[in-house]
This record gives structure tokens, sequence and C-alpha cells, in this order.
């Protein structure tokens, strides 16, 4: 039995187990719910400059991909002119930030100084890999072709001697070597230019000196070897090249006789070419633009690339006259600015290239050859590539040989050499039309070319301006004014990519013609606002920055946000860094909102984080085109909203520039966009890659189980966007 001693005991113990547990769970139920997320918190932020290598890398990645060898080539071309111009624009940014003591960062946190230190760590290994993929991969495999880079140890005499009569004959005459000594100040090495360091010894004082040769960029960068004998007949697919360096190395006793030759290493600098331009002080933006294009030659030194068999003396030598320090200078056992094989992509073999293909033109246009009549009955879509650019030529064409059309107004961003564009805007002036063109001075890298084109165009009568102060003109915009039986009626080109027939070869872009009275009038506001002192910050359909896309654009994100489970959001771009509008996507996922982004460039959101980004979906296409048009989709409920246009998600593109965004009304465009261009792309598991978490980009291919095809939505679109009915 129990004593009444022993119940009373075993009574209190549970008394005191019972206020135990009933104190866990008030404890429970007061418990506070976790706090939502930080959306400001660095780490959900990947830093800009190592997203931008991430693509360069993606680029790389391309040399290896499946395709044609002289395509992979291209590939490695491209990466090193994409790297020549991170250096002269985003990293001589950050250092000039460090020299200034600005450690402001941006929203991943990082200060300019660990910015530096992080892109210097990962480019040492992205040219390690572009080294190894020349040395190891393209070179053996291009002499398998037939095309055989010979190098110069390799050449018999006889060919040493044709090739020094080349020398004395093309170079010899052209070249002037630069000492430096008390009389001769250390030579200026311009921007990217090849050269040669030289270091000689007097044999009389055993004196040694230093002289630089510049290698001039008229030469071939790859001298082409001709037969020994004329009867020497080499297979059809047989030729031989040889660095022009080499050559210019090899007979360096004809610049210095009497002087022994200790050593001769290339080398290569790149320049802060990134510009400040104070166009508020600018009595005229044009000459201006000029002085600036002249100094930029003069830019402070970023990076100095060297031969990798140069000594440490001559290492030391050249960083302390170029004013860099050692984490400046990148060595390479591989030919020095690799953008020059884009010469090799000139050459005529066809079998070791993409297959050429012919873009198509609207059946609307074959069927009646006058553009306005087929613009009066319906709009048009053009997805280039695949669609003919020279229907936008044609429209320009007919716009300035008609005797309706009363005034064309243009933007024009990046025009390139030769442009069919700007003869038909000059060409119209001289047909009496009232002809403005904006032309973007500020273009980054195409400065020289749009000014050449401004003069010509003013030459001729074409009211030409500049855009406005403080702003780049980016958008994408053609209006023609026409008088017909029934009144004045406008016409509008509206595009993704620029006026440039050369890019709309190698460009993914949208473009859309219309005779839309709503768009005219938007059109008409926004040269206005470009030519005049309007101050328009309303417009009927446009979304234009950066007057009114940013609050429109966080309006139609936060519309699916409330739409939960039910959301949807797909945009394509170049480029999403904005902070405001990431944590707008953040929100939306945390809402349940499905979001697919198709991002070719750079992309500071981090997808896939529990609670943050489970429901986005990050992939980058890097393939034979560009990817560049801008695609925005909003489910809305079934009732969806879609927009094309000029902006990325980028703090520049909407608050510094000047972009426009508009809306895709026509239900069966709608559909045609999203069915056959959006869904095409993210199917595409061949040239797509899928951005994790951590900021590394995964082939889409290496998740795709053995023996599924694989699907490349810019092959599906060449072979079946002829069929497509978009029109």
């Amino acid at each position: 039995m129990i004593s009444e001693t022993d119940l009373q005991v075993e009574v209190e113990n549970e008394m005191a187990a019972d206020t135990v547990v009933s104190e866990d769970i008030e404890n429970t139920a007061v418990t506070p719910p976790l706090p939502p997320p930080d959306l400001n918190e660095p780490s959900l932020y990947i830093n800009r400059e190592l997203s931008h290598l991430e693509f360069n890398r993606r680029v790389l990645h391309q040399c290896s991909a499946p395709h044609p060898l002289l395509e992979q080539v291209k590939f490695l071309a491209i990466f090193s002119s994409n790297m020549d111009e991170f250096f002269m624009v985003r990293v001589s940014g950050l250092k000039q930030q460090v020299l200034l003591g600005i450690t402001k960062s941006p929203a991943d946190g990082l200060t300019p100084r660990e910015q530096l230190v992080a892109i210097h760590r990962t480019v040492t290994q992205l040219f390690a890999e572009a080294n190894a993929c020349w040395a190891e991969q393209l070179y053996p495999q291009l002499a398998a072709a037939g095309l055989h880079i010979l190098k110069y140890e390799e050449l018999k005499r006889r060919q040493k001697q044709r090739l020094r009569d080349y020398f004395e004959r093309e170079i010899f005459p052209i070249l002037t070597p630069l000492a430096f000594d008390p009389s001769h100040p250390f030579p200026h090495i311009s921007n990217l230019s090849l050269n040669l360091a030289v270091m000689t010894r007097d044999p009389d004082t055993n004196e040694t000196h230093f002289a630089r040769i510049k290698v001039p960029a008229i030469l071939p960068r790859l001298v082409p070897l001709k037969p020994l004998d004329p009867d020497e007949l080499l297979p059809p697919m047989v030729q031989k090249f040889v660095w022009v360096e080499q050559v210019i190395a090899d007979n360096l006793d004809r610049l210095f006789p009497g002087m022994e030759i200790v050593a001769a290493n290339p080398f290569r600098v790149t320049r802060n070419t990134d510009m400040e331009i104070q166009e508020e002080e600018a009595d005229d933006l044009l000459l201006t633009m000029e002085e600036n294009l002249r100094q930029r030659h003069f830019g402070s030194v970023v990076r100095l690339e060297l031969d990798e068999n140069a000594s440490e003396q001559m290492r030391r030598f050249l960083a302390a006259n170029l004013k860099i320090g050692a984490f400046d200078v990148y060595t390479a056992d591989a030919p020095l600015g690799l953008s020059s094989l884009w010469e090799l992509h000139r050459l005529e073999r066809p079998d070791l290239k993409d297959a050429q293909f012919q873009p198509r033109l609207l059946t609307a246009l074959r069927a009646d050859t006058n553009i306005f009549n087929v613009l009066r009955r319906q709009s048009l879509l053009l997805h280039h590539p695949y669609d003919s650019f020279a229907m936008v030529v044609d429209l320009l064409e007919t716009a300035a040989n008609d005797p309706d059309v009363l005034a064309i107004k243009q933007t024009l961003y990046r025009v390139g050499t030769n442009p069919p564009i700007v003869r038909a805007l000059m060409h119209a002036r001289e047909n009496g039309k009232q002809v403005t063109v904006l032309v973007e001075l500020k273009a980054r890298f195409d400065e020289e070319s749009n000014i050449e084109w401004a003069r010509q165009l003013e030459n001729t009568g074409v009211h030409v301006v500049y855009g406005l102060i403080g702003l780049k003109t980016h958008c994408k915009i053609t209006l023609i004014v026409r008088r017909e039986r029934d009144g004045i009626h406008r016409y509008v080109h509206l595009a993704s990519g620029n006026y440039n027939t050369i890019t709309a070869r190698i460009y993914t872009d949208i473009g859309f013609m219309a005779h839309h009275e709503e768009f005219g009038a938007d059109a008409t506001e926004l040269f206005n606002y470009l030519t005049g002192y309007s101050k328009q910050n309303t417009y009927r359909k446009f979304l234009v920055a950066p007057v009114n896309l940013r609050q429109s654009m966080l309006e139609l994100i936060e519309r699916e946000t409330a739409h939960g489970r039910q959301g949807r959001i797909i945009i394509k771009a170049n480029s999403l860094v904005d902070p405001q509008t990431i944590r707008a996507l953040y929100r939306a996922s945390q809402a349940g909102v499905q979001i697919d982004l198709i991002i070719r460039g750079i992309c500071c959101l981090r997808p896939g984080l529990p609670g943050i980004s489970d429901n986005i979906r990050v992939i980058s296409i890097v393939g034979r085109f560009l990817e560049h048009s801008r695609i925005y989709y909003f489910h809305n409920q079934g009732d969806p909203t879609m927009y094309i246009g000029s902006a990325d998600l980028m703090p520049r593109n909407i608050d510094r520039r000047v972009e426009i965004l508009f809306p895709i009304e026509q239900e069966g465009m709608r559909q045609h966009i999203l069915i056959n261009i959006l869904d095409i792309y993210l199917r595409d598991t061949a040239k797509a890659y899928l951005l994790q978490g951590d900021g590394a980009y995964i082939p889409r291919a290496t998740l795709v189980e053995d023996g599924e095809p694989l699907f490349n939505s810019q092959e599906w679109l060449l072979k079946n966007h002829a069929l497509l009915n978009a029109d």
C-alpha cells in the first residue's frame, strides 16, 4: 500500500510536472513568430561585377560547346574583347573609387576595394582557362583542320627568309622604335595596342637599354605564309600563318644594328576609358565629346598583359613606368589580345562556320509592297534575326520617297559603319521632308562613329539633336508623319534593338511597326521631351524612363504579388541589377507568384533561397545569337499585360537613360510572343545555364537525363520561325 505521505509526495510531483508542462505550453503560446527576412540584407544580392564575369565565363564556355570550329574561335575573340571592355570601364571605375576614398557599397555590401580583390581572383582563373583553351584545344584543332598557326622556331630557314623579305618590304618602313633614357622619356603606350618591350646591350659598353616597338594596327595580326615554291600545291583547305609580333622580334637586328638583343617580350596595356563629361558646362556637346575621345587615349593604366617568359626585371620595369602595382600585371603563355582571332573567323571556310540562313520577309509585305497600306490594316511584329531587318530599312526608304510623308523623327544609339538607315534619312531630307534625328553621342565605344554620322546628317540639312543633359537616350523609336485623304496619320517603329544592320544579323531583338494613334501621340510627345523643353510626365501607352517606368514596373509586379499563387511573371532582359526591383520580385516569390527570369548577362538576384526566392528561376541563354530582346509578361489572372522595349532592369536604365517600353495589346500577338518565343526559351536545355543561389551557373545540359535530346531554342527558331504566323 501507498502511505499517505508517499501519496502526498506523488501528488506534489505530478502537480509540479503539470506546472512545468503548463509553463511550456504557456511559453510556446506566447513565443512571437520569426520576423520576416530583411530584404535589404547584403547576402541576398550577387555582386554586379562578379555576375558580369560569370557571363564572360559562359561566353568562354562556348569555345568548348558544340559549335563549328571557327565559331568556337569567334567566342574566344568575343571573350577577350569583353574582358578588355570590363577593365576599361568597370575595373577602372572601381579603381577611381578607391583613389577617391569612396567606401559606399552596392546592395551586396562589397566595398570597391573588396570588389577589386574578388575580381582579381576570378579574372586570374578566367585568363588561365582562356589560355588553356587556346593552347590545348583550339590551336591543335585548327591545325587538324588545315589552319596552321606556326611558332617561329618551327619555321624552315627558307620560310624565315621569305618572312624577312616581307618584313623589309611591308613592316620595317612603318616601325618606329622608341628609346628610354635620360634624353627620351618613357614612351606613351596607347590603349590596347600590341607592343614589344625590347632590351638591348651595347657590346662596347656592356650597358643595357630599353626600347618600345608598337606593332601597327594596320598590319594583319596573322601573317600568311605562302608556299616555298611556286609549283608547290598545298591542299585547298591548308593555310599557314605566323604571328606578326614574332616576325618583328626575329628581325630586330634591322632596327637596332650593332646592338645585342637581350630580350623582346610582347606586352599590352589597358587604360581607363570611362569618360567624365561635364555636359552642363559644355557650350557644344559635339566638340566636347571629340575632345574627350582624344583624352581617352591618355587614361590611367588599369592592366598590363605581358608574355610570361618576360624576366622579373622586365616586369618590374614596365610596372614602375606605367605606374601600376603587381596586382595589375597579368602574364600569359598564349598570344596577347586574342580578340585578333576575328581574322581567322573572316577566312573563307564555310565548312568551319555556322550555316548561312535566309531571314524571313513577312507575308503581309510580300503581298503588298506599300508598307503604309499594310500598316493601316494591321500591326507587324518583327523578331530579328529570324525576320529580316531589311523591312525596317524599307520602311525608312519608302518614307523618304513617299510624296505624302511630311516628317520623320528617329533616335539613333548605335548605327555602325555605312548604315542604310542614315542614308535613307539623308535622302528624305533631300526630298524635302522634315527630318529630326536624335544621335546619342555618349553611346560607349560608338562615339566616334556617331559623331561622324551626326556631322553628315547636319550637312544634308537634317535637324540633329544630342539628347538631354545628364541622360543617355537609349530608346529605339521612329515616328513617320504622313498626309492622307482623311487627314494626318502617324506611323511608328519601336524596338528593343539598335538601327544597325550588322547587329540585326547577330542579335535577337523585337521590332514593332504600327499605325497606332495613341502610340503616335506618345511618340510625338516623347520627341518633344527629347528636343524641346517639355516636362511631359504622363503617357497614354508608353512606359518611359526616367519618367514613369520604375513606378509602373513596380506596380505590375505588386499586382501579381496580390494574386499570390495565381500570379505569373516572365521577364526576358539583358541584365537585372536594380535592388528595388529585386526586392519587389522577392516579395512576389514569397507570396507564391511563379517567376521565370531569362537574363542573358548580369543578374544580382539570388534564386531558390528558402522563404525568399523559392519560386524564382533564372536562366541565361548564350548561343549563336546574342540574346538582346527585352520582354515583360504579367499574367494578371488571365488578363495579361506584356511590354516590349529597350529597357533593362538596371538603375542606369531606369533612372539615367531615356527608355521606352510599349504594350503588346493584340491578343494573338501576345500569345505568339508567349508561346513561340518565351516558352521556347524556357524549354532550352542546350544553350541555357541555370543560376544557383551562390551565384554560379550550371549548364542545363548537365541536368538532362542520358539519352534525352537537348533542345536548342535558337536552332528551333531558325527552323520553325518561317512557319509561325505572327503577322
